[in-house]
């Protein structure tokens, strides 16, 4: 009787840190629900991107962490390059663009 209920106690704690670790953000890391936030900032992101004449690419990757969006790729000029930014910039939940195009 004793050993199934160390047993117990010894599977909830293991339970227990686990999901702790699932939930727990780090400077590196996202929760769960952080990480679908960004998501679905990146979507949107790209969706908007997408939609913009001019900028109808498939050669710009968006990433997404706590909100801050990194923008990736190869563009034409300049003025896509700035252009790409104000549109991620403008994007409901972003907090920040950092604007990694490179212009070929």
């Amino acid at each position: 009787m004793i050993n199934v209920r160390i047993l117990h106690l010894a599977a909830a704690l293991a339970l227990a840190t686990t999901l702790g670790a699932c939930t727990a953000a780090t400077r590196t890391a996202e929760t769960t629900g952080e990480y679908v936030d960004d998501a679905a900032v990146t979507a949107k992101v790209k969706a908007a991107i997408l939609a913009e004449p001019g900028l109808r690419t498939f050669e710009i990757g968006v990433e997404t962490f706590r909100n801050s969006v990194q923008l990736s790729g190869f563009v034409g000029s300049e003025g896509v390059k700035a252009r790409a930014g104000q549109v991620a910039g403008a994007v409901p939940g972003v907090r920040s663009v950092r604007n990694n195009l490179i212009v070929k």
